[in-house]
């Protein structure tokens, strides 16, 4: 029950988080129907995760429950991310969709080894 706990807290929370987010960048930033919004929540969430599970994955359970499955899994939003990519299919905004298929992609994975290594540069000084 306590693990069920952790993930539904850390999942409300980056959800909403993702919400304020993501509708904050969309009013902002608004490039031509590219999916800004989704795609910074994405980033960012891949940055944070990279740099909590350097150190959560080793070590705290209840942290790694709260912070990683529970907020990272709510802030960042796969299913999002494929419906925006329907609707530019469908929409025929095709150098778009692929666009954002790439960066989404490249950057996603870019961003998880730029948390890990933030996490190895800050933990150096302790």
């Amino acid at each position: 029950m306590r693990t069920l706990l952790l993930v539904f807290l850390g999942g409300g929370l980056g959800s909403s988080l993702r919400y304020v987010v993501s509708h904050l960048t969309m009013r902002s930033w608004n490039y031509g129907g590219f999916p800004m919004g989704t795609f910074l929540v994405n980033m960012l969430g891949c940055l944070l995760f990279g740099m909590l599970s350097s150190y959560l994955l080793k070590e705290q359970n209840d942290l790694r429950l709260l912070l990683l499955v529970g907020f990272c899994g709510g802030f960042t939003t796969f299913s999002t991310f494929s419906y925006e990519s329907l609707q530019l299919w469908q929409n025929s905004q095709f150098s778009i969709l692929i666009l954002y298929l790439v960066l989404s992609i490249l950057l996603g994975v870019a961003m998880v080894v730029a948390g890990s290594r933030i996490y190895e540069i800050l933990s150096v000084d302790n």
